[in-house]
């Protein structure tokens, strides 16, 4: 009996170390090499703001230690400002302190998606790649944290293979479920909303998923208003000129939640740029420059932050619509004066493309159109066929308006390069922008060849292919709207009455600008309109209010308004 209950006891004892190895071996960290494969940013947080440094207001609740809850917290508040690099440098402070926390892993994951910028680039997909295998090999996670887990292992699954916005579906669908899965979850139904607006069809222009995420959002911003992601998102969701009014009053508090965040500074300006609100987009971009600058110093970077960059095109864009040359003029001198930038990436290109092409063109600088140069020269212009088009449409343009019409072929002829280029990269949403450059150049053309009936079902085609398009988030709009170039044609064709209706019908969708408005109010005079002619040149004034603005239109709007007074 004592050697039966001994044999017993033998029995337990073996399977509790059984038990107790496969624990242990369940539970073990992954291995330092693994972690080093992922290749992490580490460092301090640098950004510029306040001393202390506010990003607003996260709690993120894991199933990680809770000494590293505080800097959890505080990287996913950088991810939804899209700090993404300082993000990530978090999340890899907290892989050092706890290496089997599965949700920092899922964090490194998510800021190397950014999924309302650009598509990830190939060491991005690979980063992230590794490190959500990482994540979905820990075992320590609860139900709900496998759901934002394997969430994102979708988007990254056979990354090489499967096209980006197939991927970003997928995301978007396991999101909902675990959003459905756990409806007290406030994080899910953020990032559940986020992965609507990154899924979206651009050719949907019911807004169908736009419309769900912005219901989910502000349904949740009288709870959390400091929450920076909900405010963030509903200012993405509601990036439409059909729906921007909706986002102004979170436009108008996402700054002050995360003052140390660049990107908060800028992000606002994208829905007073949609209004016309040109004072509070300067406002908002003479701040993130600002920041930008102050952050590629403290950072160490070589050359200039992408962020100011791209504050500095809404800046400029803003000074135009005011009339404001003289500040514009310094800001593209100061371009000039930029070679080196980091990241080099679309953000980048896109700077150096349009801002002096909005000088020229918004300022009919035919002249300087027809001989920009592209800058920098040594730029790898090649990565950025959809940027570089923008300077050979803005050429071209020049070339037209000034009777050099074989220059402004050759500049259709590379157009049409580019046009090919990204069909052949299946790159159709930028091919579909060149395209519509494309159809105005040679409606332009077909005008300075004595051909009005051609020309003019041409332009009209160029703008109906841009209404029926959304711009991309980089831009604060086209270079210059194929509808006001159209109102152009129409007026030089000396047709007032349907040029008034272009002008008008251009600006539902880009209310304020300035050369919209003056075109206007020029067809309106012209037709012997002059209540609304007036009506127009007051808003001419009106948004060129400042001692800066200076521009003939704006005299010639003074003087019919001093006119009509006597």
């Amino acid at each position: 009996m004592k050697k039966s209950l001994q044999a017993v006891h033998r029995v337990f004892f073996c399977l509790a170390l059984f038990v107790l190895s496969s624990c242990t071996e369940k539970n073990k960290p992954p291995s330092n090499d693994a972690i080093n494969a992922i290749n992490l940013k580490r460092g301090n947080v640098v950004l510029c703001g306040p001393p202390d440094k506010q990003f607003g207001l996260v709690e993120f609740e894991t199933s990680c230690p809770e000494k590293v809850k505080k800097d959890f917290n505080l990287a996913i508040a950088l991810l939804h400002s899209f700090e993404y690099d300082e993000a990530e440098k978090v999340f890899a402070k907290v892989i050092n302190e706890e290496p089997n926390c599965a949700m920092a892993y899922w964090g490194v994951a998510m800021c190397n998606n950014h999924p309302l910028w650009s598509p990830p680039n190939e060491a991005e997909l690979k980063k992230g790649a590794k490190a959500i295998a990482i994540a979905q090999s820990i075992s320590q996670k609860s139900k709900r944290e496998s759901g934002y887990i394997e969430a994102m292992a979708l988007f990254y699954k056979d990354w090489d293979k499967a096209d980006h916005h197939t991927r970003s579906v997928r995301f978007e669908k396991a999101m909902e479920k675990t959003y459905r899965e756990n409806p007290n979850d406030k994080e899910a139904a953020i990032f559940y909303a986020l992965a609507l607006d990154a899924a979206a069809d651009p050719a949907d222009r019911s807004f169908s998923n736009q419309k769900k995420a912005g219901a989910i959002l502000t349904a949740l911003y009288p709870g959390e208003p400091n929450h920076p992601g909900i405010v963030h998102y509903i200012i993405h969701t509601y990036d439409y000129p059909e729906l921007a009014v909706l986002a102004l009053p979170a436009a108008r508090k996402y700054a002050s939640i995360a003052p140390s965040s660049a990107h908060a500074q800028h992000m606002p300006s994208h829905i007073f740029t949609r209004l016309g609100l040109w004072d509070e987009c300067i406002n908002s971009n003479l701040i993130s420059t600002s920041s930008a600058k102050c952050y590629a110093e403290n950072a160490g970077i070589k050359g200039h932050w992408d962020e100011e960059l791209h504050s500095m095109d809404y800046l400029v864009y803003s000074y135009l619509q005011k009339a404001e040359n003289k500040l514009a003029k310094r800001q593209c001198d100061y371009l000039n004066t930029i070679d080196k930038v980091y990241p080099v990436d679309f953000k980048d290109a896109y700077a150096f493309a349009a801002i002096p092409a909005r000088y020229a063109l918004e300022n009919k600088n035919w002249n300087g159109a027809a001989s920009l140069k592209t800058h920098p020269a040594d730029f790898p212009w090649e990565k950025f066929p959809w940027q570089k088009a923008i300077t050979n449409f803005t050429r071209l343009l020049g070339f037209v308006h000034i009777g050099k019409i074989d220059s402004a072929r050759f500049e259709l002829k590379n157009l049409d390069t580019i046009y090919d280029t990204l069909m052949q990269q299946k790159d159709l949403y930028k091919a579909n922008q060149v395209k519509i450059q494309i159809t105005t150049a040679k409606a332009w053309i077909l005008f300075k060849e004595g051909k009005n009936d051609e020309a003019l079902k041409t332009m009209i085609v160029a703008a109906d292919m841009e209404d029926k398009t959304e711009k991309h988030p980089v831009t604060p709009g086209e270079v210059i709207p194929a509808r006001e170039l159209l109102g152009d044609l129409l007026l030089q064709m000396n047709q007032p009455e349907k040029a008034l209706e272009a002008y008008e019908a251009d600006l539902k969708r880009h209310p304020n600008r300035f050369n919209g408005l003056y075109g206007a109010a020029l067809a309106a005079e012209k037709l012997r309109s002059f209540e609304k002619a007036n009506s127009l040149y007051r808003q001419v004034a009106a948004i060129s209010n400042s001692i800066d603005s200076n521009r003939p239109e704006l005299k010639a709007a003074r003087l019919f308004l001093k006119e009509q007074k006597q």
